[in-house]
């Protein structure tokens, strides 16, 4: 009976695991869809800044999230160079902030 519980112990464990992957493939899924993968990638610098790069730069500021949630619906310039970025009239504020939080978890 021990050996079952910590079997399905482990497979739970795998399980929920899985699950914040599904739930970041489904963001990254959106961030397609939105077209922010045109200017931007995880790691690397295309037109604008890796989303890695921008968590990094935001770390630890309370206010990141809304302050860049605004920045993706009505564009900015002039933080990360001379190109701006152009509002994003495809997306709502709830995916904006979807979108956020998942680019400031990048590690």
């Amino acid at each position: 009976m021990k050996k079952i519980f910590i079997s399905l112990s482990a497979t739970l464990v795998a399980l929920l695991a899985n699950q914040g992957a599904f739930a970041a493939d489904a963001v990254l899924d959106l961030a397609k869809a939105k077209n922010c993968m045109t200017c931007h990638a995880v790691a690397t610098k295309v037109v604008g800044p890796a989303y890695k790069d921008v968590a990094a730069k935001y770390a630890g500021q309370k206010d990141a999230e809304n302050k860049l949630t605004a920045k993706v619906m009505k564009g900015g310039s002039g933080v990360w160079g001379a190109v701006p970025m152009p509002a994003n009239a495809q997306v709502t504020e709830a995916e904006a902030h979807t979108l956020v939080k998942w680019v400031l978890s990048q590690k």
